[in-house]
């Protein structure tokens, strides 16, 4: 059993909630989230965004919270082998309460199926709100080029006007 290992990161300010499934090993490794070089999680928002992506994990933190975007994944606890999505097994759900009753999250997006599977699971009635799928940034999602992955994860820039 591997708990998650990374706190999620909001403040009160946050108005968007992006859910992935759980940390790979890299980002376990990292301390922090996408952090496999091959994820485009940064490449994309960073494009949506119009802004340079960030590198370091304090750069990713301000990065966020300075566009008002909280990051968590739905998954708390689980047996996974390796960073592998279809091995996830014996799950416990992150309690997403702390983030949703300290911000005002106008729309929550889960990062892929797996995330969006678990969070409809596990988390969805208890927190009363559906969640929108976007595709996958992971480097298994290679149908989805970076422009492909940009244009759909436009929806956060959206939700984030005022």
């Amino acid at each position: 059993m591997i708990v998650h290992p990374i706190s999620p990161v909001f403040d009160k300010d946050s108005r968007v909630l992006i859910l992935g499934s759980f940390p790979s090993v890299k980002s376990r490794a990292e301390g922090f989230f996408y952090g496999h070089p091959q994820n485009r999680f940064w490449k994309v928002l960073a494009a949506v965004l119009a802004e340079a992506a960030p590198r370091s994990v304090e750069e990713k933190k301000a990065f966020l919270l300075g566009h008002h975007i909280a990051v968590w994944d739905v998954i708390h606890s689980c047996e996974i082998e390796a960073s592998s999505d279809s091995s996830i097994r014996n799950v416990t759900a992150n309690d997403l309460n702390r983030i949703l009753q300290s911000a005002e999250i106008r729309a929550i997006f889960t990062n892929g199926q797996t995330a969006q599977k678990y969070y409809q699971r596990y988390t969805e009635a208890l927190v009363g709100r559906a969640a929108i799928c976007l595709p996958s940034t992971s480097p298994a999602n290679a149908a989805w080029s970076l422009e492909r992955l940009t244009e759909a994860w436009r929806i956060i820039a959206d939700s984030l006007q005022p």
